[in-house]
């Protein structure tokens, strides 16, 4: 079972209704959720919820660590079979639409980046900036280059970090994918869509609540590690802008505004991409989900 939709849509307490009522495992879907250092700020299931289903992928990955589609896919792989031995209804839940593609499509097989050359190509960023990074890549793989703006960082980064590694390019690697997990026609996919003005205003106040809740402590904890800001984890919508609070440099208000900001456009994102790239998921609206997912079932719920 695959739930999907923009973030602040309700994906997470359908999903653990649904591992209450059938035994099944909810399983993560999204990209910052599998972040230990962020529970509050991404989200994530509270401990509570956490002890009425099995959840997994969820805050196994520490910060430092920039956890790839590739890795989630090898870590996913794992919690569909031990759901699988177990005879429990696998649940993948989550908002990030290549992980939910990777699942049903493949991925590309991209292998792991050495972090000495990981590390070189971010040193040569800071020291000589995008645009000198994206002419080298231009002459070591013209069509990423082309594809990608001449100040889009962590793109042009990781474009040349591959070529770099492998001597291949991401052109190259994506031609010569894994397989999928879950092919098309052997999975039910929903993609919660809710009314677009709601959604945003539950955007503005859930982050409200996440910061009564301790977001900014948590965003202060994980900026004290000093890590590399263009990993994953130090991009997380809200993140940057706390961060910049913390410095000196914006109001609090200021950066909640960002934050909110930032995620409705993120949830504006959300939309388009799982229009276009995943068709085959169903919308509804959220106060419909549960009876439309209860009518592909053969069997009640016990």
């Amino acid at each position: 079972m695959l739930i999907a939709g923009p973030t602040a849509s309700g994906k997470s307490a359908l999903a653990l209704s649904l591992a209450e009522r059938t035994g099944g495992i909810v399983i993560n879907t999204d990209s910052m959720q599998v972040y230990r250092d962020l529970r509050i700020i991404t989200a994530r299931p509270t401990p509570d919820e956490e002890t009425r289903a099995p959840h997994r992928l969820y805050g196994h990955v520490d910060a430092s660590v920039n956890c790839s589609a590739g890795m989630w896919v090898g870590d996913a792989a794992k919690a569909l079979q031990d759901a699988r031995t177990q005879n429990r209804l696998p649940i993948f839940v989550g908002g990030s639409g290549l992980y939910f593609k990777a699942l049903t499509r493949g991925l590309s097989a991209v292998p792991p980046i050495p972090y000495r050359v990981r590390d070189a190509v971010r040193a040569r960023l800071e020291s000589e900036g995008p645009e000198a990074l994206h002419a080298v890549l231009a002459r070591r793989d013209p069509a990423a280059a082309e594809r990608l703006k001449s100040r889009d960082r962590t793109r042009i980064a990781r474009a040349l970090e591959v070529v770099e590694a492998t001597g291949r390019s991401l052109t190259d690697w994506h031609r010569d994918g894994l397989p999928p997990l879950l092919p098309p026609g052997r999975v039910r996919a929903v993609f919660l869509s809710p009314d677009r003005d709601a959604l945003y205003a539950r955007i503005d106040a859930r982050f409200g609540a996440m910061l009564e809740a301790g977001a900014l402590e948590e965003v202060a904890a994980l900026a004290e590690r000093r890590l590399d800001p263009l990993l994953p984890a130090m991009k997380a919508h809200g993140v940057p802008a706390l961060i910049r609070h913390l410095r000196g440099e914006l109001s609090l208000e200021q950066a909640a505004g960002i934050g909110r900001a930032d995620t409705r456009h993120y949830a504006k994102r959300q939309f388009t991409w799982f229009r276009h790239q995943l068709p085959e998921f169903e919308w509804v609206g959220p106060e419909d989900a549960e009876a439309a997912i209860c009518s592909w079932f053969e069997a009640p719920f016990r």
